[in-house]
C-alpha cells in the first residue's frame, strides 16, 4: 500500500509539472489521501455482489410462481410473455389449508423460539459460572453433539415419545427447545457471556444480588447481539422443520406449513406454479423478520438492549 501510495504521489506531481487540469490532481489525491475508502468500496462491492448472487434464486422462484397454471417453470429470465397469474397465491389457500398450517407453524416456531433463548441462555450462563476445566469439558460434548446427524435419533425419539403418550402432539415438536433445541445456540451464549468480566457478576452478588438477577440484569441486556441471532435461527429451525412434524404428526389439522407443502406437490405434480407460490408463502414471514430486525438495529443501534431490559427487568 505505501509503494503505491508513493507511485501516485509521485505520477501527481509530474502531472502538476505538466500542468494538469484540477479534476486529474483530485482523483490522485482521493487516492493517496483516502486509500481506506477504495478498500471500504471494494469490500461493499464484493458484499453486494455475493448478496445479489444469493438473492437470485429467490427472484427467480417469485417470477416463476406468477407464471399461469400449467406451464412449466422456466429456464432462463423470460419474463410474463403468457401474462401474471396473481390468483396462484389465491388459489392455493383454496387447495390446501394453507392458512391453518401457517398458523400452526407460527405456534411451534414462536413458542419453541422462546424456550430455546430461555434454556440456550441459562446453560451458557451456568457453564459460564463452572471452572474453566468443567468448562473445557462441557465445551467438548457440545461440539461432539454437533457431529451426530439427526437421522441418528428419529428411532429413540419416536419410541421415548410413543412410550411418554406425545405422538401426534405439538409438545413432541417442541421438546428438543427444553434442552436449547441446538448445543450451537448453548455454545453461541457462553462464548457471549465469557467476554463479560467475572468482577462484574462477583460484585453483584457482594452486593445481594441472586444469580437470577445476574442472568436477567447483566448477562442478557449485555448479550442482546446473541439473543437476536439465536432468535432468528431458532425461529427458523421450527418453521422449516419438516421431519418432526411428519413423525409425530397424524391428524391433518395440527400439519405445519412444511407438511402442508408436501402434500401440495403430491396432488398435482405438474402444477408447479402452485407449488412455488407456496415456497414464497413459507419463506416470507423468516425473510420479513430478518429484514425487521435488520432495520430496527441499523435506526436503532440499541433496540436489542432497550427491549431486553424492559422484559427482564
Amino acid at each position: 500500500m505505501a509503494t503505491m501510495s508513493r507511485k501516485l504521489g509521485e505520477q501527481a506531481v509530474a502531472a502538476l509539472r505538466r500542468g494538469a487540469p484540477a479534476s486529474k490532481l483530485y482523483s490522485f489525491a482521493h487516492v493517496v489521501i483516502r486509500p481506506g475508502h477504495t478498500a471500504a468500496h471494494l469490500w461493499h462491492g464484493a458484499a453486494l455482489l455475493v448478496a445479489v448472487i444469493f438473492l437470485l434464486p429467490l427472484v427467480w422462484m417469485t417470477m416463476a410462481s406468477l407464471q399461469p397454471i400449467g406451464l412449466p417453470p422456466a429456464r432462463a429470465w423470460t419474463g410474463f410473455p403468457a401474462g401474471v397469474a396473481w390468483s396462484n397465491y389465491a388459489e392455493i389457500f383454496r387447495v390446501i389449508p394453507l392458512a391453518q398450517q401457517l398458523g400452526n407453524s407460527f405456534l411451534v416456531s414462536t413458542v419453541g423460539a422462546g424456550v430455546t433463548l430461555l434454556t440456550a441462555s441459562w446453560a451458557g450462563f451456568a457453564m459460564v459460572q463452572m471452572s474453566p476445566r468443567v468448562q473445557h469439558w462441557l465445551v467438548g460434548l457440545a461440539l461432539l453433539l454437533l457431529l451426530i446427524p439427526a437421522n441418528a435419533v428419529w428411532l429413540p425419539r419416536y419410541v421415548l415419545f410413543a412410550r411418554l403418550g406425545l405422538i401426534d402432539t405439538y409438545t413432541a415438536l417442541l421438546a428438543a427447545s427444553l434442552m436449547g433445541t441446538k448445543s450451537l445456540f448453548v455454545l453461541m451464549y457462553y462464548w457471549s457471556f465469557r467476554r463479560v468480566t467475572v468482577e462484574l457478576f462477583e460484585s453483584a452478588w457482594l452486593d445481594g444480588a441472586s444469580v437470577w438477577t445476574g442472568w436477567r440484569r447483566l448477562a442478557m441486556p449485555l448479550a442482546a447481539p446473541t439473543t437476536l441471532a439465536v432468535l432468528v435461527l431458532s425461529f427458523s429451525h421450527y418453521w422449516s422443520d419438516f421431519v418432526d412434524p411428519l413423525l409425530f404428526l397424524k391428524t391433518a389439522a395440527r400439519f405445519t406449513v412444511a407438511v402442508g407443502l408436501r402434500s401440495l406437490q403430491q396432488m398435482d405434480v405438474t402444477r408447479w406454479s402452485l407449488l412455488l407460490a407456496a415456497v414464497v408463502v413459507m419463506i416470507a414471514p423468516v425473510m420479513l423478520l430478518y429484514i425487521g430486525l435488520q432495520m430496527w438495529l441499523r435506526d436503532e443501534p440499541d433496540f436489542a438492549r432497550r427491549v431486553l431490559r424492559r422484559l427482564f427487568d
